[in-house]
C-alpha cells in the first residue's frame, strides 16, 4: 500500500486536537446516579471530596443534605462550606444554595447535592441544574447527585411503574453535559433493610415509604432503569473515543444489529428476523438500503416493495439508513465500523451462481471483509424463492438502440472491408471499440454488449484470415476476440454507469435548486398566507400536480390557505382526511396505508411537535409515491413548517411589541395626564370651594377673581382633553379633512385672538406676503396647528420674547415658519420633540407633552410636512409646507393690511 495512503487524515487530526483541548480546559461535571433514596450518593461524593481535600484541591461544600445520617455527617467535617441563603417563602424562611457566593468564592470543585431540587422564589434560577450549569460556565467543577427517576425522558415510564409523578425533572441535556456519570448502587434489599433501620427516613416516613415508593418491585425496576441511564452514557464515552482515535475495529461493548433490505421480497423477513433478535438482545437495531451501486435504478414496482419494507422496520422500531455508494459491501461495511455494529443480517442469495461469477457476490464481499463483525444470513419466507425464480415479465426491448448498434458495427464493417489490406489489425480493433462507447454513451448496457458481440464476429469473419469464416490459424486471435468482448462490456458498464450517476446528479441538483428557489422566496414572505402561497407554487412546479395549503383558524380548523397546479376539490372527505393530518401529525390519503380512498394525499406542515398546516397533492395516480418524491417531500414540509412558525413568531413579536407600546403609552399617559388634569381641576375646586364659604362676605374683587381663575383652568382643562380626543382620532385614523380654499391670514389671525391672553405681554411678529395665494385646508385643524404651535413657543419662552411668523410661496406649497427666541430644541433630539408624551427639559413647564404630536398628525393629513430645528442666536423654528389651490382665486388682504403689525394687548 502506498504511504500516502496510510498518513492520519489531517482534519481529524485537527478534530481530535481541538477536542483534547476542550476537555482539558473546560470545568469537570461529576453526577453520582442513583435509583433511589438511601443508596449512598452523598456519602460517595462527600468520600470522594475527602480524597481531592487530601490532595490539596479546594473542595467546598455548596450544599449537601445530611438527613441526620451520623456516618455522612463525619465526613462533612474539615470541609469549608459555603452559607446558605435565607430566603421568605408563604410565612417561613428556606434555606437554599448560595449561587452568587459560590461565583465570587470560585472553589476548584464545589459539592452540590440534589441536582433536581427546585429553588424557592427570589433567586437567579428556578432549579438547581441551572445553578450548576452557571458554575460550570464560570470554570467551577461540579459534583453532585441525582435519582434516576428525575431523569425527564424517564418521567413517564416511572410513573407507569411507581403511580406517583415527580414533579422535580432534570433534561436530558443536562446528562449529556456530564464528563462523568458514577453509578452509586446498592441491592433492594439492603436498601429496605437500611430504610427498616430508620437510616433513609425517620420511622413514620419510613413506613409511609415502605407502603409506597419503596415496594421491593419498584426498587427492581428504577434500578434498572439507573443501570441503563450510566451504561448508555457510558456507550457514548466509547463511541466518542473511537471516532477521536479513529478506530475501525468493532468493539462488542453492547449488541447493535445492522439489517441489509432490498427490494426482493424476502427482505420482509429479514426485518422481522432482526427485529426479534433484536429484542431478544435488547440491542438497538437499523435496516439499511444502498441506493445506485452496480444494480442500476429499481423498477417502479421494487420502488415500492423497497419503501414497504423500509416502513415495516420503522414500524418495528428500527432505525432507517439510506446510503449511496458504488459498492454495496464498502458502504455496509464502513456504516457498520463507524457505529461499531456487532451483528450484521444478510438474505441468503436465490439467485443462479452464474450472476455471482458475472457481477461479484454482495455475501461473499460482506463475509471476507467483515472482520470482527458476526455475519447472520437468513432464508427468505416460504415461497418467495418461487416467487423470486418466476419468469419476470421482460421489458419493452430498447429497439431503437439495438437497430443503431447493428447498423453502426454494419457500416463500420462494410466500409473497412475493401481497405482491409491496408489497415492493420489493432487500427480495426480500436475502431469496433470505439462503435461500442459510442452505443453505449448513447443507448445503454444492453444495445452495447450487442455491439460488442457483433464487433468480435464482424472482425473475425472479415478481417482475420481465413476470411469469411470464423476459424483463425493463429490462435493467438481468440485472446484477442475475448479482450474485445471483455473490455466492450468494461466500457458498456462503466458508461452506464456514469450515465446513471448523472441522472442522480441532475437530479439532486433540480431538488437542491428547488429547495434554494423555495428557501429564497420564503425567506421573504412576512406572514402566513403569503407561505403557504410559495408552498403552493414551488410544490406544484416540482411535483407537476395539482397542490393547496390548509392553514388553521382561530378555532383550530382547517381553511384552505392557497392553490396552485391543477384544480384539487376540497369537499367534506378531503377535509375530514387534512384535519387527520393535522391533528395526529401524519401523512394519510390517496396512496398511503392510512384513509387511502381520498382523492388527495395529505402531509402535515410540522415543526417540532405542532402540526401549523397541511400540504394536499392530488396525483393523479394512487399507487405510493417514490422513495425520492417521498424524501423530497419531507424536507419540502419541513422547509414549509419552518418558514409557518417564523412567520407565526414574528406575528406574536409584533403583538407583543404593540402590546408594549400600548402599556408602554397608558402608562406614560396615566402619569403625564393625571397630573395636568388635577391641577386645573384642583384650582377649580379651590376658588369654587372659597368662593362658596366666603359668602355675602367677600368683595366683589375677589370674586371676579376666584371666578376668573374657574374660568381659566376650565378652558386649559378643556384644551387638555381637546388634545388628547384629536390625538385619540389621529391614533385610530377616524380624523377627516374638509378641503376649503382658506386665506392663510384668516387662519394666523383667528389663532392669535383665541390666544389673545395667553399671549398678553409678547411682542407677536407677523410678516405675511400680500400675494400670497390660497390653502387647499381644514380651517379649523389649521388653526388648531397654529394655536399649538403659538403655545408651545409661548410656553418654552420668557416673558417679553418675541414670537415671528413668517410666510411665502413656492411651487405648489406654502411654507410658513413660526419662530422663538427661547431656550431652543434638545441639541440630537429635534426630531423627538413630535413624539407624543415628549416634553423638553425646561423647569416649570407642564403639559401632556401632545400639542406638537397633534400638529405634525394634521399636517400630515393635509398632505404637508412639519419639521423643526435650532436657530442661529438661539430658539426654535418650526417649518410647516402646505398645499394650495392651483391657480389661485382672486387676491385676499393679508394679515400685513390689518395693523396693528404686533399683538400686545
Amino acid at each position: 500500500m502506498d504511504d500516502h495512503d496510510q498518513r492520519p487524515d489531517p482534519d481529524a487530526l485537527l478534530r481530535q486536537l481541538q477536542a483534547e483541548e476542550t476537555q482539558r480546559t473546560r470545568s469537570k461535571f461529576k453526577i453520582f446516579l442513583g435509583y433511589a433514596p438511601g443508596v449512598g450518593k452523598t456519602y460517595k461524593m462527600l468520600e470522594l471530596a475527602r480524597q481531592l481535600f487530601l490532595q490539596n484541591i479546594d473542595v467546598v461544600i455548596g450544599y449537601v443534605e445530611l438527613h441526620r445520617r451520623y456516618d455522612t455527617n463525619m465526613l462533612w467535617l474539615g470541609f469549608d462550606f459555603l452559607p446558605r441563603r435565607s430566603l421568605g417563602y408563604r410565612g417561613t424562611r428556606l434555606e437554599e444554595f448560595d449561587l452568587e457566593a459560590a461565583l465570587e468564592r470560585r472553589p476548584q470543585v464545589l459539592l452540590l447535592d440534589e441536582l433536581a431540587h427546585t429553588n424557592a422564589p427570589g433567586g437567579r434560577h428556578a432549579k438547581r441544574w441551572q445553578d450548576a450549569l452557571d458554575l460550570l460556565d464560570a470554570g467551577i467543577d461540579v459534583h453532585t447527585t441525582l435519582n434516576v427517576q428525575h431523569v425527564e425522558s424517564l418521567n413517564d415510564i416511572v410513573a407507569q411503574i411507581t403511580g406517583i409523578r415527580v414533579r422535580e425533572t432534570v433534561p436530558d441535556s443536562v446528562l449529556e453535559r456530564a464528563d462523568e456519570i458514577e453509578l452509586v448502587d446498592s441491592p433492594p434489599d439492603e436498601l429496605l433493610a437500611r430504610l427498616a433501620e430508620g437510616k433513609v427516613y425517620v420511622a413514620a416516613q419510613a413506613a409511609r415509604a415502605t407502603e409506597h415508593f419503596f415496594k421491593r418491585g419498584n426498587l427492581l425496576a428504577l434500578r434498572e432503569l439507573a443501570l441503563r441511564v450510566a451504561a448508555q452514557h457510558a456507550g457514548a464515552d466509547v463511541q466518542e473515543y473511537r471516532q477521536a482515535h479513529e478506530i475501525e475495529a468493532t468493539w462488542p461493548t453492547a449488541e447493535r444489529l445492522l439489517v441489509c433490505v432490498g427490494s426482493a421480497p424476502a427482505s420482509a423477513r429479514l426485518v422481522r428476523a432482526a427485529s426479534r433478535m433484536a429484542a431478544r438482545l435488547d440491542a438497538p437495531w437499523a435496516a439499511m438500503v444502498v441506493e445506485g451501486g452496480r444494480m442500476g435504478p429499481l423498477a417502479e414496482a421494487d420502488r415500492q416493495r423497497l419503501e414497504a419494507h423500509l416502513g415495516l422496520a420503522e414500524a418495528l422500531g428500527g432505525e432507517v439508513v439510506r446510503l449511496s455508494g458504488g459498492r454495496a459491501s464498502e458502504a455496509i461495511l464502513e456504516y457498520a465500523r463507524q457505529h461499531n455494529v456487532t451483528r450484521l443480517i444478510l438474505g441468503k442469495p436465490t439467485h443462479r451462481r452464474i450472476r455471482d461469477l458475472l457481477r461479484g457476490s454482495l455475501l461473499d464481499e460482506i463475509v471476507r471483509g467483515s472482520q470482527d463483525i458476526d455475519v447472520h444470513v437468513i432464508s427468505g419466507e416460504p415461497g418467495s424463492e418461487a416467487q423470486e425464480t418466476e419468469p419476470k415479465k421482460k421489458l419493452p426491448l430498447q429497439r431503437r438502440g439495438y437497430l443503431w448498434a447493428g447498423g453502426l458495427v454494419g457500416v463500420v464493417t462494410v466500409a473497412a472491408v475493401p481497405v482491409r489490406e491496408l489497415l492493420a489489425l489493432p487500427d480495426l480493433v480500436m475502431l469496433y471499440l470505439l462503435i461500442i462507447m459510442i452505443v453505449a454513451a448513447r443507448f445503454g448496457r444492453g444495445p452495447s454488449i450487442l455491439a460488442s458481440a457483433l464487433s468480435v464476429l464482424a472482425y473475425d469473419f472479415f478481417f482475420i484470415p481465413p476470411y469469411y469464416t470464423f476459424a483463425a490459424h493463429d490462435q493467438r486471435h481468440f485472446f484477442t476476440f475475448l479482450m474485445m468482448f471483455v473490455v466492450g462490456l468494461l466500457i458498456s458498464g462503466l458508461t452506464s454507469r456514469i450515465r446513471r450517476e448523472e441522472k442522480e446528479a441532475r437530479g439532486r441538483e433540480a431538488r437542491t435548486s428547488a429547495l434554494y428557489g423555495l428557501s429564497r422566496d420564503l425567506s421573504s414572505s412576512l406572514d402566513a398566507a403569503q407561505v403557504g402561497a410559495v408552498t403552493a407554487q414551488h410544490a406544484a412546479e416540482i411535483l407537476q400536480t395539482g397542490v393547496a395549503v390548509l392553514l388553521p383558524n382561530a378555532r383550530n380548523s382547517l381553511e384552505l390557505g392557497a392553490k396552485a397546479g391543477r384544480d384539487v376539490l376540497f369537499e367534506t372527505q378531503e377535509l375530514s382526511v387534512a384535519q387527520w393530518v393535522f391533528e395526529h401529525g401524519r401523512p394519510a390519503g390517496r396512496g398511503t396505508d392510512t384513509l387511502s380512498g381520498a382523492r388527495v394525499m395529505c402531509v402535515p406542515l410540522v415543526s417540532g411537535e405542532e402540526a401549523l398546516g397541511v400540504i394536499a397533492l392530488a396525483f393523479e395516480s394512487s399507487a405510493p409515491i417514490g422513495l425520492e418524491q417521498r424524501r423530497f417531500l419531507d424536507v419540502f414540509a419541513r422547509q414549509a413548517a419552518l418558514a409557518l412558525e417564523r412567520a407565526r413568531l414574528a406575528e406574536e413579536a409584533k403583538a407583543a411589541a404593540l402590546r408594549a407600546r400600548s402599556e408602554e403609552m397608558r402608562s406614560s399617559l396615566l402619569s403625564t395626564v393625571s397630573h395636568d388634569l388635577r391641577t386645573p381641576l384642583a384650582a377649580i375646586t379651590g376658588a369654587a370651594t372659597e368662593l362658596r364659604e366666603s359668602g355675602p362676605q367677600g368683595t366683589e374683587a375677589q370674586r371676579r377673581e376666584l371666578l376668573d381663575t374657574i374660568c381659566e383652568e376650565a378652558e386649559r382643562l378643556e384644551r387638555l382633553v381637546g388634545n388628547l380626543l384629536d390625538m385619540t382620532r389621529l391614533e385610530s385614523g377616524t380624523l377627516r379633512v374638509k378641503q376649503e380654499l382658506v386665506p392663510l391670514v384668516e387662519v394666523v389671525g383667528s389663532a392669535l385672538t383665541r390666544l389673545e391672553e395667553r399671549l398678553r405681554g409678547r411682542p407677536i411678529d407677523v410678516e405675511l406676503p400680500s400675494d400670497l395665494p390660497l390653502l387647499s385646508a381644514d380651517p379649523v385643524l389649521l388653526e388648531q396647528v397654529f394655536v399649538n404651535l403659538l403655545e408651545n413657543a409661548a410656553k418654552y419662552t420668557p416673558a417679553g420674547s418675541p414670537i415671528e411668523i413668517r410666510a411665502r410661496a413656492t411651487n405648489g406649497s406654502m411654507e410658513v415658519e413660526v419662530a422663538d427666541r427661547g431656550g431652543g430644541l434638545p441639541r440630537g433630539r429635534e426630531t423627538q420633540v413630535f413624539e407624543k408624551f415628549f416634553r423638553g427639559d425646561h423647569a416649570g413647564v407642564s403639559g401632556a407633552g401632545l400639542g406638537l404630536a397633534i400638529c405634525r398628525g394634521i399636517v400630515l393629513a393635509h398632505g404637508g410636512k412639519l419639521v423643526a430645528e435650532n436657530r442661529a442666536g438661539g430658539g426654535a423654528a418650526f417649518r410647516l409646507s402646505l398645499p394650495v389651490s392651483n391657480p389661485p382665486p382672486s387676491r385676499l388682504p393679508s394679515l400685513e393690511e390689518q395693523p396693528p403689525k404686533e399683538v400686545s394687548p
